[in-house]
């Protein structure tokens, strides 16, 4: 590989300030430092000198996240030919090659639209290119519906990029998970390409549905009343949804790796799941209460683990709500941001009939309050510190 670094440095001189091709210098930087450790550090005494910097860090993160994306491949032809009445008889490679050409193309449309405004921005502000996309490139398509045409991908890409992150000033100032704006707008912007049974499940024109069949997911099939799935399919992934949101196992061996680099914040974690398990206790408490509907009481009684395993509570937990940028600092702050959004996510969930799945809008509303909490947590130390002081004193 060192031909690749050779290249690199030979043309250096070429996009320099007053070369010929200087325009190209943020990109011939950041394609550089995504291969091989920068060569700059800081100068002052203020800051830790490592060989991580935020390119291997976001490099951590997406392989974190390879395991949901292999499984939701495969998942994507589990469901096609399951639909289609030929699970039983069709091969472990058909299936996960049918879902990778289903998959595959939603990835290269995020990753070349995001990456390519990153690398415009950069250039006509004169900066490095900024290195958050890699991981929102790849979250971005993991919590799309697989049939959601690539347009409307590129289309939500570029306002995530530009309204959800270049106007607030690019990687590290953005108020919002970036990756959660992209499928809010396509939500509320094409709320009918974005519902219903048929998104989910990859499909052709031609395709002949088994009679009984539904492309429903469990969260629909909750609010309704009824679950149709088994705990052991929930956790595994083996249910429709989003690409990468299915398959809780997948999701959790991501969470080990970014605890065990100590690139994801724990706490959020731990606390998002004993949010959402306190609130489903909660609701489980009130499920035989006078007025509900069958429908709702159901949905009420529905054990919490099951809301913890369904839809995208597990991925939004380990993956969307740690996000280092929009996520709270401060470490009491992480409990309660991290308790609020699991909290949030199921009472969104069972009490908008809506809104079957809660997790997106109890992130981005936590994102919007993560300043205030941080702020009261400080003031709270500041209070406290003079209070002994005056007491020592």
């Amino acid at each position: 590989m060192k031909f690749i670094k050779n290249f690199f440095e030979r043309t250096e001189p070429l996009v320099q300030k007053g070369a010929k091709y200087h325009w190209l210098n943020s990109v011939h930087d950041g394609f550089f430092t995504f291969l091989y450790t920068p060569k700059t550090t800081s100068k002052t005494g203020t800051h830790i000198h490592d060989y991580i910097d935020l390119k291997r860090t976001m490099s951590i993160v997406v392989l974190s996240v390879v395991p949901a994306l292999l499984f939701g491949m495969y998942n994507v032809g589990v469901q096609h030919f399951k639909a289609i009445g030929e699970l039983a008889s069709t091969g472990f490679f058909d299936i996960f090659l049918f879902g990778l050409i289903k998959v595959l193309p939603i990835v290269i449309v995020s990753y070349a639209v995001g990456l390519g405004i990153e690398f415009v921005f950069a250039q006509l502000r004169g900066h490095e290119i900024q290195e958050g996309f890699l991981v929102s490139g790849m979250l971005i398509p993991l919590i799309m519906p697989v049939n959601t045409p690539l347009w409307m991908i590129a289309v939500a890409t570029a306002f995530a990029v530009i309204l959800g992150k270049e106007v607030f000033g690019g990687t590290g100032m953005n108020i919002w998970n970036p990756a959660l704006v992209a499928r809010a707008f396509l939500f509320f912007a094409y709320p009918a390409q974005m519902s219903g049974d048929s998104v989910w499940i990859a499909l052709k024109n031609t395709d002949k549905v088994v009679d009984g069949f539904s492309g429903a997911t469990p969260m629909a099939d909750a609010a309704a009343g009824h679950l149709n799935y088994s705990v052991a399919d929930a956790f595994f992934g083996f249910i429709p949804g989003s690409i990468g949101e299915t398959s809780t196992l997948a999701i959790l061996i991501g969470a080990v790796l970014l605890i065990v680099t100590g690139i994801g914040s724990w706490k959020i974690m731990v606390s998002t799941i004993a949010g959402g398990a306190v609130m489903g206790l909660i609701l489980n408490t009130f499920a035989g209460s006078a007025g509900l509907s069958p429908e709702v009481a159901t949905y009420f009684s529905m054990p919490f683990w099951h809301h913890l395993i369904l839809g995208g509570f597990m991925f939004g937990a380990i993956f969307m709500a740690t996000d280092p940028v929009s996520a709270a600092q401060t470490e009491k702050g992480k409990w309660i941001y991290g308790f609020l959004i699991g909290i949030l996510a199921i009472i969104f969930r069972v009490i908008n009939p809506a809104f079957p799945e809660g997790m997106m809008l109890a992130i981005l509303l936590m994102n919007t309050f993560a300043p205030l909490i941080d702020h009261y947590v400080v003031a709270g130390h500041v209070k406290r510190r003079v209070k002994r002081a005056k007491v020592s004193a």
